[in-house]
């Protein structure tokens, strides 16, 4: 008889069970205990819950999978004190490398590099993402990545845009005149907000972060983000400039470029809903629904586009997000089971079915996303050239969560980018 574990069913819907049954066919894993410790709690939990007991029902194996909103902290103490559970769900690299230099990290199976090169969309930059330095100084893949969110989007109202005859911008240049053509309409095109209590100017670390990606390359934005190239190179600059000629134009944002730096994020994009609209466009994440009025459908009341790339640069299809990656703390054969479970279109199926959930992989069902929002989302990324990590997460703490930031309000609110740039420079120096 078919198992059923929350709403699915093995052999049922839109999922891809033919490699799922090769899988279960192929592992008996009877009798042996997985532990998994990550950042998912709560409702998240629920969902990877049910990824898990498919991985149960196919191998015999038990999952323990633990979430913890300290996570980052209980994983180092663990590590160190050996006891790690067998998996760790990190929620961004930085912290994975760190382990890994320490040798509390064991690399993936040979070939996993290749594999993920080759079925996940802008394969070479997860793989990228996933190699760092063993104690040893030889890299190798630690990290395999599984969820994914994505940075790369323009809000906007579809009745406002279709009221005046817009039409959706694919290049950036078409983004650049489109703001230019709403000024002329007599409209405001942008809503743009750094507000964030003790975090404020992170919302602009972002735009920066997209721009690094629109006029550099990937290899100058990877230099950035470890200093290789100064926050004060000439590149860095250009790319806080791009920002700028968005956010410092009085014309161009609501409230004026004043407002930029005490207009919260949480209700900058208010104008998008106002009648007439305050605004035409909001640049977030994927997470900013949770903040729109309540009742808002996406789709229909709000709807979002790719932040589109230049046209000229060829610099293909850049994408900015995050993401999270499982990375073997004690090896076992359970564990590395668990890897090649996660290479089965199924395994991200079961949680996209669930919502809140997008996927690099290239292989999987899009007809299983639970939403059509979800699903263009989906496409983005696996349209996506090149992947890259929010930088300022990456960067130290002092930089990215602190002098950035910082330099970013300083740099809206009047400041010219090559001071701000030095600036931030001299904190930079001041760490080595």
């Amino acid at each position: 008889m078919a198992q059923s574990h929350g709403d699915f069913t093995v052999g049922e819907g839109d999922f891809t069970w033919d490699s799922y049954q090769e899988f279960a066919d192929a592992t008996d894993l009877s009798g042996e205990t997985l532990t998994i410790s990550g950042p998912w709690t709560g409702d998240e939990k629920a969902k990877v819950d049910i990824v898990m007991a498919f991985f149960e029902e196919a191998t015999g194996a038990s999952v323990e999978y633990s979430g913890s909103d300290n996570f980052e902290q209980d994983i180092i103490i663990a590590a160190r004190a050996g006891s790690a559970p067998n998996l760790a769900v990190f929620p961004q690299p930085g912290l994975a490398a760190d382990m890994a230099a320490q040798g509390l990290l064991t690399p993936l199976e040979e070939g996993t590099a290749e594999w993920v090169a080759e079925n996940f969309a802008a394969g070479q930059s997860w793989v990228d993402l996933g190699t760092y330095e063993g104690p040893d100084g030889e890299e190798q893949l630690y990290g395999f990545f599984y969820r994914i969110d994505l940075k790369s989007l323009v809000w906007y109202s579809p009745a406002a845009f279709d009221e005046m005859g817009y039409d959706i911008p694919e290049t950036m240049e078409d983004l650049k005149a489109l703001t230019e053509q709403i000024v002329e309409d007599g409209e405001t095109p942008w809503c743009i907000g750094l507000g964030s209590g003790a975090a404020t100017g992170w919302p602009a670390t972002d735009w920066v972060e997209e721009m690094m990606l629109r006029v550099n390359s990937p290899e100058d934005y990877d230099a950035w983000v470890t200093n290789d190239l100064p926050f004060d190179d000439p590149k860095v600059i250009a790319a806080i400039e791009e920002f700028g000629w968005f956010a410092t134009n009085d014309d161009y944002v609501s409230g004026g470029a004043q407002s930029v730096a005490n207009t919260d994020f949480r209700d900058s994009p208010s104008g998008l809903f106002e009648i007439p609209p305050g605004c035409y466009m909001h640049r977030q994440a994927s997470f900013i629904p949770a903040f729109f009025p309540e009742g808002t459908v996406v789709g229909e009341d709000v709807d979002f586009f790719y932040f589109p790339a230049y046209e000229d640069r060829d610099l293909g299809q850049p994408v900015l997000g995050a993401g999270t990656l499982f990375a073997i703390t004690d090896p076992s054969d359970a564990a590395t089971a668990m890897i090649d479970y996660l290479k089965l279109p199924v395994a991200h199926e079961l949680w996209m079915a669930q919502g809140g959930f997008l996927t690099a992989h290239a292989g999987v069902n899009p007809d299983t996303y639970a939403d059509e929002s979800q699903a263009a989302q989906g496409e983005i990324l696996s349209e996506a050239t090149t992947f890259r990590f929010d930088a300022s997460d990456l960067m130290p703490g002092e930089i990215g969560a602190g002098a950035f930031w910082a330099g970013m309000v300083d740099y809206v609110t009047g400041a010219d980018a090559e001071s701000v740039a030095g600036q931030i420079q001299q904190r930079w120096d001041a760490l080595n």
